[in-house]
């Protein structure tokens, strides 16, 4: 893995503005931003939420700025000064062709005319203008109109993007904890999960470089491919839970998806069945010098909120073992 401490100098005293900083992937941008010495204002329609980063920064080195990616005059503040700028933000509802697309083109117009040195947009695996989903069109959107506007830029796909407080992993260790039986949808769908620092990395690393890594489309995925079967089955026994899961026939988790107030929309589940995996001829995290690290590393960690009586319970492997010998 690259060193900050190697690189700072590039970024040093420079102003960031990162546009969706205030976001689960932000914080981790923001920290990385920080410990190279830059200066950065984080660009978002909640900011607040990155307040509690404020002790991890010098003083006058971090800025808040409530924006909205949608309004040009709130981008032409936020950019104001910026000698480098990344770009966040993603959603799964209201006009995504609009906040995916046409918003990030906004920015890398505005970003050129500013003479910002550096660019960095994060897309997604599987962004095409061409897809049948909203959320996909809207990625594909945004990746070429950023790439007009600036064509310097650089374009980072993540698969999913798992850290120890992500809406995935969560949400599905919630799940496993309050249920003993549970469906899963797509259990052969394919997913890299990617850890949030690399990726969080990977977005100061092509700053640090834009000569060298500008211009670039990057798929960002971790070391091993996993089905949703896999990853159900193990945050069970990370958490210490016996749990029975059931594979859902596609049939029955497309009607789900597309019934209304359902936590899945028929846009996730068209993406869930496509899976998240790096295209074998892409450039990827190795050659922006990372290497990138396993689920596996971290999972046992962070499953123990979910164990029966937390870390003075037992996994389910020690669990086992006692079991066995008495």
């Amino acid at each position: 893995m690259s060193n900050p401490s190697t690189q700072s100098k590039v970024l040093s005293n420079a102003l960031v503005t990162v546009f969706g900083g205030g976001g689960f992937i932000g914080n981790y941008v923001v920290q990385a931003l920080l410990a190279r010495g830059a200066r950065v204002r984080v660009a978002s329609r909640h900011p607040e939420k990155s307040w509690p980063l404020k002790p991890l920064a010098n003083l006058g080195q971090l800025q808040f700025a409530r924006c909205d990616i949608t309004n040009p005059e709130h981008i032409t503040k936020a950019l104001s000064g910026a000698d480098y700028v990344v770009n966040l933000v993603g959603a799964f509802a209201g006009d995504l062709s609009k906040l995916m697309g046409e918003a990030p083109g906004q920015i890398a117009a505005q970003a050129k005319s500013n003479n910002v040195k550096g660019f960095v947009h994060v897309s997604a695996i599987g962004g095409d203008e061409d897809s049948p989903t909203t959320y996909a069109k809207g990625k594909g959107l945004g990746e070429r109109l950023v790439l007009e506007g600036f064509k310097n830029a650089t374009v980072l796909r993540p698969s999913i993007v798992f850290g120890k407080d992500d809406n995935f992993l969560n949400m599905f260790g919630g799940l496993i904890e309050m249920a003993p039986v549970l469906p899963v949808f797509g259990p052969d769908a394919q997913l890299q999960l990617v850890y949030v620092d690399d990726v969080a990395e990977a977005i100061a690393v092509a700053l640090e470089d834009p000569a060298k890594h500008g211009g670039k489309i990057f798929e960002l995925g971790g070391p091993e491919v996993l089905t949703m079967m896999d990853i159900n089955t193990r945050i069970a026994a990370a958490a210490g839970r016996e749990s029975k899961f059931i594979a859902m026939p596609d049939g029955l988790s497309g009607l789900f998806a597309a019934m209304p107030l359902t936590p899945m929309s028929r846009d996730q589940w068209t993406l869930l069945k496509a899976g998240s995996v790096v295209s074998e001829d892409a450039n990827t995290l190795a050659d922006l010098g990372i290497e990138a690290r396993p689920l596996g590393l971290f999972l046992d960690k962070w499953m123990t909120r979910y164990r029966r009586f937390g870390r003075f319970g037992l996994s389910n492997e020690r669990s086992k073992k006692r079991k066995q010998s008495a």
